[in-house]
C-alpha cells in the first residue's frame, strides 16, 4: 500500500501525489512549496514536513533522480529565502497593520507583546518554529513585524532551516523504507507536532501559574 493511499491529506495536498505528478520538475516544485510555506502567510496550509519526508524517501528509492546532498542544499536555500521574504514582509507591512486603531483582531498591544517575546526568546523560537506547522509561517512574519534584529534572524533562520530540512528529509531517506513508517507518515507527524506543542506550552503554563499565585497572594 502506498503512502498516498494511507494519507489523511486531500489528494491535492498529498506529498506523494504532488511529487509523482511533478515528474522532472519535482525538485523545483518542492522548493516552491517550501518557499511559500516559510515566507507567505497564504502558504500556512502546505504540507512541508510530510513533503520533505516523502521527498527523502523517493530520493532513496530512486524515484527522484537527484543527489541527496544537492537536494538538501537546494531545499535549504528555498526554506531560507522564504523565511527572509516573510521576515521583510512582516517588517515592512506588519507595524502599519497592527497600528490601525479600528483593528478588532490585530491590535497594537499584540505587536508590543511580540516585540518583548522575540527580544527574550527570539533565537530559539526562530529555530524551533521550523518544526511546527503554521507556526513556522506565522512566526517568520511576526519576527519581522516585531522588528527582531535582522542579523540575528538571518543567522538563526539559516540554522533552523538547515536543521529542519536536514533532519526531516534524511529521516525519510533512511527511515522511509520501513513499511510502518512509510504508511503512517501523516499520523507520525501529527503526533510529533502535538508533542512539540505540549512541550513548548509547559513553560508558558508554569509562568501563568506563577502569575496567578502571586496575584492571589497580594
Amino acid at each position: 500500500m502506498t503512502t498516498s493511499e494511507m494519507s489523511i491529506l486531500p489528494s491535492w495536498l498529498d506529498p506523494e501525489v504532488i511529487l509523482n505528478g511533478a515528474g522532472p520538475w519535482a525538485t523545483a516544485v518542492v522548493m516552491a512549496i517550501l518557499f511559500a510555506e516559510c515566507g507567505l502567510l497564504i502558504g500556512f496550509f502546505l504540507p512541508g514536513d510530510t513533503l520533505l519526508f516523502i521527498a527523502g524517501l523517493l530520493v532513496a528509492t530512486g524515484t527522484l533522480d537527484v543527489n541527496i546532498w544537492l537536494f538538501l542544499a537546494l531545499l535549504w536555500v528555498a526554506a531560507f529565502v522564504g523565511n527572509m521574504v516573510g521576515y521583510w514582509i512582516g517588517r515592512k507591512v506588519g507595524p502599519a497593520v497592527f497600528k490601525r486603531p479600528d483593528a478588532k483582531f490585530l491590535k497594537p498591544e499584540y505587536i508590543e507583546k511580540s516585540e518583548a517575546f522575540f527580544a527574550k526568546y527570539g533565537k530559539i523560537t526562530v529555530v524551533l518554529a521550523r518544526f511546527v506547522p503554521i507556526v513556522r509561517t506565522v512566526a517568520t512574519v511576526m519576527a519581522g513585524a516585531s522588528k527582531m534584529d535582522a542579523k540575528i534572524f538571518t543567522l538563526y533562520s539559516a540554522i533552523g532551516g538547515a536543521l529542519w530540512v536536514g533532519i526531516v528529509t534524511l529521516a525519510g531517506y533512511f527511515l522511509g523504507r520501513i513499511d510502518f513508517i512509510a504508511e503512517n507518515v501523516d499520523l507520525i507527524f501529527v503526533g510529533a507536532v502535538v508533542i512539540v506543542v505540549l512541550m513548548s506550552a509547559i513553560p508558558a503554563l508554569l509562568h501563568l501559574r506563577q502569575r496567578r499565585r502571586r496575584a492571589a497572594e497580594r
